[in-house]
């Protein structure tokens, strides 16, 4: 769901250093299914070649208006009617005025002059040029218009400076790309997520844990701030990247997580809650390390208090709460009681006996529960196709409630 299988993708390349970069940007549009065509100013190709650009995208790159080496056709027209996204990245000072105030002498301004598709530009120049007021007010223009800028990092540039002006990773610029590729249909809704598991100490040392990895929470927090969402991502402890454009909350324990959840339930249009989270926690946390002895060991456990169903009691009337599940026998009873019991609108139950499913995996296959009664089996599918799916059903649900 976060890819951008069918999808065209028309990349711009503007002269400037960071142009090199371009190739990278490509081969990752690709790597998620994008159909990619480039079309380069003839600054650009000072940089890198077309013939580089055309080998990564496997499409012929566009550079002169005026060239006669194509099947006719109005190219930057049909390139513009082509497009589900536009793209420029690099972005010099300069094709950003043009942009911004309906210039097109070239190939890259008459094309984007001519779409009417999502537009995603990462400016990448000078720090003195970046931050000059004519540049700013350029960009500010821009986004009120509706497009998206991946702001540049700050670093040493090519010229030597040291400041904001170097291109944003490319890794970021796909996912504005591909957040740009997806409908908006979250926006203006805030969500919050809890992924990962929870650590209760034993020691200073040792503690009490699940094998819970995050995979599915962290994917259900980037797929809902791609779709427009404002996401807030609790997490236990994980080895996971956090999701660009996504607040985190890192915690550690049951506890810590009850409090970062509760906090912030009133301000929640929707709660996620994929975390695995201990049922248990030692009653006595060791100020020092435990030593080992000859004999056994006991340590006492007490209660932590059920985060899911004190939400469903403190719900609002306009909230939804979609709960998880994960058994390893008799999945739609256990989760049916679970749903019912904590005053969730839908439950994603799964068995951790099926193969492909649980703890770790990239896939998933779960069963959708539902207040009125009814079940959603779904079948073995990668845990960011779910995360849509689960994004769309609440979706539904919501609509409902108007």
């Amino acid at each position: 769901m976060t890819g951008l299988s069918g999808k065209s993708v028309v990349l711009c390349v503007t002269g400037g250093i960071a142009a090199y970069k371009a190739a990278d940007i490509i081969s990752r549009l690709r790597k998620k299914g994008a159909d990619v065509f480039v079309i380069m100013t003839k600054s650009a190709t000072e940089f890198i070649t077309p013939l580089t650009l055309e080998v990564m995208s496997g499409n012929r790159v566009v550079v002169d208006m005026f060239s006669r080496d194509f099947t006719w056709e109005v190219e930057h027209i049909s390139l513009a009617k082509r497009a589900d996204v536009f793209a420029i990245a690099p972005a010099t000072a300069n094709v950003i005025g043009k942009a911004a105030h309906g210039i097109a002498d070239d190939m890259v301004t008459t094309t984007l002059m001519a779409t009417k598709v999502p537009m995603v530009i990462a400016p990448a120049m000078n720090t003195g040029m970046y931050e000059n007021p004519v540049v700013q007010e350029n960009i500010s223009i821009l986004e009120k218009r509706g497009v998206r800028f991946v702001q540049p990092a700050s670093g040493r540039l090519a010229c030597g400076d040291s400041g904001k002006g170097k291109l944003a990773e490319p890794e970021q610029i796909v996912h504005e790309i591909c957040a740009a590729a997806m409908k908006q249909d979250l926006k203006g809704k805030t969500i919050l997520v809890t992924a990962g598991p929870t650590r209760e100490s034993i020691d200073p040392v040792r503690f009490i844990s699940n094998h819970s990895t995050g995979k599915m929470g962290y994917a259900i927090a980037q797929n809902a701030q791609m779709r427009g969402a404002k996401v807030i991502l609790v997490s236990g402890p994980v080895s996971l990247d956090a999701p660009y454009g996504v607040e985190v909350v890192p915690v550690i324990s049951a506890l810590d997580m009850h409090d970062a959840v509760i906090s912030r339930l009133d301000n929640i249009d929707w709660v996620i809650k994929s975390a695995a989270v201990g049922d248990y926690r030692p009653a006595n946390v060791a100020g020092e390390k435990l030593k080992k002895k000859d004999n056994d060991m006991s340590v006492e456990l007490v209660r932590n208090p059920d985060i899911l169903a004190e939400i469903g009691t403190k719900r609002q009337k306009h909230q939804l709460v979609c709960g998880f599940s994960m058994e390893t026998e008799d999945l739609l009873n256990n989760s049916r009681s679970k749903l019912e019991k904590k005053n969730c609108d839908m439950l994603v139950a799964n068995n951790l006996k099926t193969e492909g499913a649980g703890f770790a995996h990239d896939t998933n296959v779960v069963t959708l529960l539902y207040r009125d009664g009814t079940h959603e089996p779904l079948q073995l599918m990668q845990k960011d196709d779910l995360a849509g799916i689960v994004l769309d059903r609440l979706l539904q649900l919501d609509k409902k409630k108007d």
